[in-house]
């Protein structure tokens, strides 16, 4: 990977529009010509990320996501923003579509309406071995096309076979949890575990 200097950091930071950030500093950018830079810093030790950068595994992750047939934004540039501290970065062309957060707070007839294809969605992740531990609703998006897509997808493992009950569980808490911390209130949770399970039927 490349290095950025210094310079062309602050180029795209102040010809660029800050999307997210935290007490660690800048997270997300969205450029001047449209794509999309996200960086990343790491909390795994700075030997192992100097050997797999983080915004190598997305890079990865988002390949690997598309052979499967799941959409993703479309990586363009890797690159190092500090490699001594571990901080990665990439480029990225976004994906089109709404997050899930935004259809569900600002549309709620059109949330529910999608409901049971969203289910489905998951149980096709999950039939295909994603465990994707930040499943939630400002993780995926509906896209144009009538279906889904998949953001900030770092935190994910590919299982290589379908998961597994318990981990079906466990990757339906972090979603659970995200929307208690969020105070998402009046969410269709039996809704959507009945449409899982609907689903989960119809492929058997």
């Amino acid at each position: 990977m490349r290095i950025v200097t210094a310079n062309e950091l602050q180029d795209w930071l102040s010809q660029g529009e800050v999307l997210e950030k935290d007490s660690h500093g800048v997270k997300v950018v969205r450029l001047a010509d449209g794509n999309i830079l996200k960086i990343f810093r790491s909390r795994r030790h700075p030997l192992i990320v100097r050997l797999r950068p983080d915004a190598s595994r997305f890079s990865e992750h988002a390949n690997r996501l598309q052979s499967l047939g799941i959409q993703t934004p479309q990586i363009l540039e890797l690159g190092w923003i500090e490699r001594k501290k571990a901080i990665s970065a990439c480029i990225y062309q976004p994906l089109e579509g709404q997050p899930l957060d935004k259809v569900f707070r600002d549309s709620r007839p059109q949330f529910d309406a999608l409901l049971p294809k969203l289910a489905g969605y998951i149980h096709g992740l999950h039939q295909r071995g994603i465990y994707f531990r930040s499943l939630h609703l400002g993780n995926i998006l509906h896209t144009p096309d009538g279906g889904f897509g998949l953001i900030d997808f770092l935190d994910l493992r590919f299982k290589g076979r379908p998961l597994g009950r318990m981990l079906v569980r466990r990757n339906f808490k972090h979603l659970r949890s995200y929307l208690q911390r969020r105070q998402v209130h009046n969410f269709p949770w039996e809704e959507l575990l009945a449409a899982y399970s609907a689903a989960s039927k119809a492929a058997a």
